[in-house]
């Protein structure tokens, strides 16, 4: 396949139109139309299928779009290391950083140290959703992220980092109950939780499960926004089971306060995630052994369990 043909295969799928695709690509229409259907009959495979609105992928077409961004990554990829080749490192190098995680704490040390060492690397942060950054590494368009799990996925590899323990917090009104608590005591306490594919949400419907058949937490309203639950919180409205970093940003946000539970201890395993089938660049690599720097100097400021075999070894 050609690479230049899979260039415009790319960009007709992200923009779903022939024409516009034409114009942003700079070729005449007519003759990105011969090069699409030049590469269906290299692949013996109808690619797109076109409708009133636009193009859409086939089947086949969907899985030669992901294929082929991991190719031209690839490639990119290979030149920049050649053009790097003796002299410092350089180039982009994504991370994704889960908010409301130890993770969150990681984002100005990593930008300090980055520039620091290595000046030529162009560092991108992105703070979202655990889903969202595995399935951005699964694509091939990040390359690391430092987020919640520790269950193997097809596609993804994950290096376990640290525990933190799960809090209960709660405003300033409510009675402070005697710590540690335990989690039987919560099953008639009103929470404030987040939806149940979040991982704190599964940890906490798991440690209620195996108190008793058919036990659940006692959940008011679901809230995935770090900012709505520190205002819940600060509101009065009620309690909340948070991870230990992200609990301590809102004891010390609205005066709330927070209790270890125990009986069963919960524990949310925090890893550093990246492809399982796709090498780093040498930026990225040196990258990830920053990460682990600071993860183990984190580990040691914080008090959480350090989980990994060695994080100041070289990877």
């Amino acid at each position: 396949m050609n690479l230049r043909r899979l260039k415009y295969f790319v960009k007709i799928v992200d923009i779903g139109s022939l024409t516009q695709a034409a114009e942003v690509l700079y070729i005449a229409q007519p003759a990105l139309s011969q090069q699409l259907a030049t590469l269906e009959g290299e692949v013996r495979q109808q690619l797109l299928v076109r409708t009133k609105r636009g193009v859409t992928p086939t089947e086949a077409g969907k899985v030669l779009y992901r294929h082929a961004q991991i190719i031209l990554r690839q490639c990119d990829q290979a030149l920049a290391d050649m053009q790097a080749a003796g002299r410092g490192l350089s180039g982009q190098v994504s991370v994704g950083l889960a908010p409301g995680t130890a993770a969150s704490a990681l984002a100005l040390p990593l930008l300090r140290t980055v520039r620091a060492r290595h000046p030529g690397v162009l560092l991108y942060l992105n703070e979202n959703y655990g889903i969202t950054l595995s399935e951005l590494i699964m694509n091939g368009r990040m390359d690391l992220a430092v987020l919640y799990g520790d269950k193997a996925i097809h596609g993804l590899s994950f290096l376990p980092l640290l525990k933190e323990p799960l809090f209960l917090v709660g405003p300033a009104s409510m009675p402070i109950p005697a710590e540690p608590v335990r989690l039987s005591d919560l099953r008639d306490m009103e929470l404030f939780l987040p939806r149940p594919y979040n991982i704190v949400r599964k940890l906490v419907n798991e440690a209620f499960m195996g108190l008793g058949p058919g036990l659940a937490p006692r959940v008011v309203a679901e809230i995935e926004s770090a900012f709505t639950l520190t205002a819940v919180i600060a509101d009065g409205l009620g309690a909340t089971i948070l991870p230990a970093s992200m609990a301590r940003e809102v004891v010390a946000a609205c005066g709330a306060w927070q209790c270890r539970i125990v009986e069963p201890v919960i524990e949310a395993p925090l890893a550093l995630c990246q492809s399982d089938h796709l090498p780093l660049s040498e930026p990225a690599q040196a990258v990830k052994d920053i990460l682990l720097e600071l993860v183990a100097d984190l580990a040691g400021s914080v008090g959480v369990t350090t989980v990994a075999p060695d994080l100041h070894a070289p990877s």
